[in-house]
């Protein structure tokens, strides 16, 4: 594609730009950079730097994205949306999400030292919130722009008591305003996020890149599980009604179907005892309850499958059992045009591309609600994500943003046809 454009050098420049954002961090290990933060807005006079850079108009839209557009894009030509989230989990990586915002703007800021020029508009979006570690409400920005914003979430709060709308007032965004980012899906060409797997498929395959065919459907769970408390010395083993037993053989349960299932995974990541007294019988017992999966049916009859043992544990030790779903987000397809596109793009820079799912949310999930999603994994080091010790190479970051220069610069050619 571009014979001067040497892979291992973008890759030590995308790793520096990287690094100079995980600065933008909470005192602490890994990075901890919570949306509306002072880090937040810290790491968005960078960012726009970036932007500006690769020739876009950098903006903090009503919804505490920052928004940066070409000159085609602001006056109103169609455009390929592209971006990722800037927040971090407590104690996060440098390169989820950041990643995706990053080396969009290296790929454009490269093409245009080259004197390449695109046919259509470019929008990069550093969005506000994906994690949603402060106000437990995700996919904010994402959502404004797919027009699925729900303004009751403006309530929500953080552990200090300020609102999700008290906190975006004072970052200088619009709560009232976030209605009016909808974009207009005839003039979107589509949306596409390059972010590391957070998982080990890439690794294990020894493969720098990986096309992505869906994002995972997510669906969770609040189970309790309920006994009787007693004196801990005086209640004879047999016929005791201890719910933390109980709730421990569903546990292990959970854990034996989802390692017998292909395509499912899942967690119980929360545990509550009560009383939780050293010697008292534990009277309850409530977990909760995430599974994800791809493909509808598996997630289903794997649910079926869960919940039908834990009831049959439940009653073999006389132990009552609520469950309630929580939450739930059906799975997403990404589109067919933009896989090929990125298949393409990976074959011209000699580049494999296996494709392989996400297990994880990202802000894919609302935009396809907008217009078509493609998405480009990057292998990450041991699988490892949402902890101080993510890492990638520098060679793989540097095949990642030639791939994506190969896209961009097919996709214009197929614009002008």
């Amino acid at each position: 594609m571009h014979p001067d454009c040497e892979p291992l050098a973008l890759g030590q420049q995308l790793l520096e730009r990287l690094d100079a954002a995980a600065e933008c961090s909470e005192p602490g290990p890994g990075v901890t950079r919570l949306f509306c933060s002072n880090e937040h807005r810290q790491v968005l006079e960078i960012i726009a730097e970036w932007m500006r850079r690769a020739g876009l108009t950098p903006q903090l839209d009503a919804s505490g994205n920052l928004v940066g557009r070409c000159d085609k894009a602001r006056a109103g030509a169609r455009t390929l949306i592209m971006g990722s989230h800037q927040d971090t989990v407590v104690e996060g990586g440098k390169y989820d999400g950041m990643l995706g915002v990053a080396l969009p703007l290296l790929a454009l800021e490269t093409l245009k030292q080259q004197g390449v020029e695109l046919e259509y508009g470019v929008e990069v979006v550093a969005f506000g919130d994906e994690e949603g570690t402060r106000f437990q409400s995700t996919l904010i920005g994402s959502r404004a722009l797919a027009g699925r914003f729900d303004p009751t979430s403006l309530e929500a709060r953080d552990a200090n008591g300020v609102s999700l709308g008290e906190a975006l007032k004072a970052f200088g965004g619009d709560p009232e305003q976030i209605a009016s980012l909808a974009r207009d899906p005839e003039t979107v060409l589509g949306f596409v996020e390059v972010h590391i797997e957070q998982g080990p498929v890439l690794e294990q395959r020894d493969h720098a890149l990986g096309i992505v065919t869906a994002l995972t459907g997510i669906e969770r769970h609040r189970v309790t599980v309920g006994g009787k408390a007693g004196h801990a010395g005086t209640t004879p083993m047999p016929g005791r009604r201890d719910a933390l037993v109980g709730a421990a053989e569903m546990i292990a349960e959970v854990d034996r179907i989802l390692n017998a299932t292909e395509d499912f995974v899942g967690v119980v990541g929360k545990l509550e005892v009560r009383p939780n007294a050293v010697n008292v019988i534990p009277a309850e017992v409530t977990f909760t309850l995430e599974l994800r999966s791809p493909r509808l049916e598996v997630r289903e009859q794997g649910r079926e499958a869960i919940l039908a043992a834990c009831r049959r544990l439940a009653s073999n030790r006389q132990l009552a059992l609520e469950i309630e779903q929580t939450y739930q987000a059906e799975a997403v397809a990404c589109a067919d045009g933009l896989m090929q596109s990125l298949h393409n793009a990976c074959r011209d820079c000699e580049e494999p591309a296996d494709t392989l799912f996400s297990g994880a949310g990202h802000d894919g999930l609302a935009m396809c609600e907008l217009t078509d999603i493609g998405m480009l994994f990057v292998r990450c080091t041991d699988g490892l994500s949402h902890h101080p010790d993510e890492a990638i190479t520098a060679a793989d970051a540097g095949a990642a943003t030639r791939v994506l220069m190969r896209f961009l610069d097919r996709l214009s050619a197929d614009v002008a046809r």
